[in-house]
């Protein structure tokens, strides 16, 4: 055995073994102290082993996705690939989703208590709504908002609310909203690296993103809908910074904004469009028009009435009024990441591991030599470092979420945004067949033994 697949195996070794400390210790405490909150600890699930409609199709295009998949992405010309990215995400997340059964995998996902779909009926007058928004956040509030409306900012209620004005009503056209849209996130990635890095890696990526894990929470969570517009505000920047017009970095701004107001904790994709920026060419030439674009969103909702900040203000307080003021930061600040490795796999734990290499040794250099180590050459860096430095901004915006005590469990979800980004770490392994098979298999495993929340 190599030294190269040493480190890889032990890198996936580590991050098992931090799943099943979680799941250990997390049992220990919801048995005694039951502060966690969840059914099966670190998931917001319960244990349900099950097979369903999906199940065939799942298993289908698993066995499809590792038998072809890294050949097709190596030799299909590049608009194809894309084509075949997102039928193949979409396959994989609608059998998964179906694994559970049509109302309990799709249509009912988006109707709980807790969900969007319970308030349509509340924005009659939408602006007279939107002004009156912050008032609804707090507990105490006559007619609070559910969890799910009060956490968000209400641009993500509104996409549900004009999916009903539209003729698409209920959970049906809904999780099938999320699933559809929220698949061309992987699409978005591949977009990103190529452009910012090379074709080379974001080919090797795409069996990786098209059949990845967080697949089992993209259908049908509103979240998976948040990642595919956060995912192509960054593919419209890279973009931009790498020759194309500056009027696609007005787009990537637009959708920055609107991202902003899906997700307060979707501001952190700024570190993401930070790195896009660095390794790119010519920043400054489209800075103005991703700002002006950025602003876009926040203006209508600031003109209409809807105050961002002091939303966000009432949301911390509403947040340690509920169960996240019980929930132990002493065991979700590291419990979290347990929850990333089942979301993103084991091959994305030792693609990291390969990450921080690149990063240290700049593509093979010595990391004695700070040559080429300036802003203003990092366009020129390998494709591996460049690749590296952005999986890194991801890492370290999950990493600034998870010590902000502001996402205490529930992470299998709400980082779905973020581990799109890690994702791509895969590119830098060999034998992907190998490391697809660990994918596919956990995957159908936590969709097959469990029922998640979401």
């Amino acid at each position: 055995m190599n030294r190269a697949l040493l480190r890889d195996l032990s890198a996936a070794a580590a991050a098992a073994l931090l799943v099943l400390a979680a799941v250990l210790v997390g049992r220990h405490i919801q048995d005694t102290h039951h502060t966690l909150f969840v059914n099966w600890p670190p998931l917001f699930a319960n244990w349900d082993p099950h097979v369903g409609p999906g199940t065939p199709a799942a298993v289908a295009v698993a066995a499809a996705v590792i038998a072809y998949g890294p050949v097709l992405a190596a030799r299909l010309p590049w608009r194809a690939l894309l084509a075949a990215a997102w039928g193949t995400a979409m396959a994989w997340t609608w059998s998964l989703a179906l694994v559970d059964g049509w109302q309990r995998g799709v249509a009912g996902r988006l109707t709980t208590r807790n969900e969007y779909l319970q308030v349509i009926d509340r924005f009659q007058d939408i602006p007279a709504t939107l002004r009156d928004f912050t008032g609804y956040i707090l507990i105490q509030s006559p007619d609070h908002w559910p969890a799910h409306i009060a956490g968000h900012p209400p641009a993500a209620t509104l996409t549900f609310v004009l999916l009903d004005r539209a003729g698409l009503h209920g959970g049906g056209w809904a999780g099938a909203w999320c699933i559809t849209v929220g698949a061309t996130a992987c699409v978005a990635v591949l977009v990103a690296v190529r452009a910012l890095t090379s074709e080379q890696p974001a080919r090797r990526a795409a069996p990786f993103l098209a059949m990845a894990p967080a697949a089992v929470w993209v259908g049908a969570s509103a979240d998976g809908y948040f990642a595919a517009v956060a995912a192509w505000s960054v593919a419209l920047l890279a973009f931009a910074v790498t020759g194309h017009s500056r009027w696609w970095a007005a787009g990537s701004g637009l959708l920055f904004g609107l991202t902003c107001y899906l997700s307060y904790g979707l501001t952190l994709f700024a570190l993401i469009g930070a790195a896009a920026l660095l390794l790119g060419r010519g920043r400054l030439r489209v800075l103005p028009f991703l700002v002006a674009g950025a602003a876009v969103v926040p203006a209508v909702f600031t003109v209409i009435g809807f105050d961002w900040w002091e939303a966000y203000r009432l949301l911390e307080e509403r947040y340690y009024q509920g169960v996240g003021g019980i929930r132990p930061y002493s065991y979700w600040v590291w419990a979290n990441l347990a929850c990333l490795v089942l979301v993103t796999g084991l091959a994305t734990a030792a693609g990291l591991g390969r990450v921080a290499g690149a990063l240290v040794r700049r593509g093979g250099r010595p990391a004695s030599r700070f040559k080429g180590w300036s802003v203003s050459r990092l366009d020129a860096w390998p494709a591996q470092a460049r690749l590296a430095l952005l999986v890194a901004a991801a890492a370290l915006a999950v990493l600034l979420a998870d010590l902000s005590g502001l996402s205490k469990a529930e992470t299998e979800r709400i980082w779905l945004p973020f581990a799109m980004w890690l994702l791509p770490a895969c590119a830098l392994l060999t034998r992907p067949r190998a490391w697809l098979t660990a994918q596919a298999v956990l995957a159908l495993l936590l969709n097959h033994l469990l029922l998640t929340g979401w």
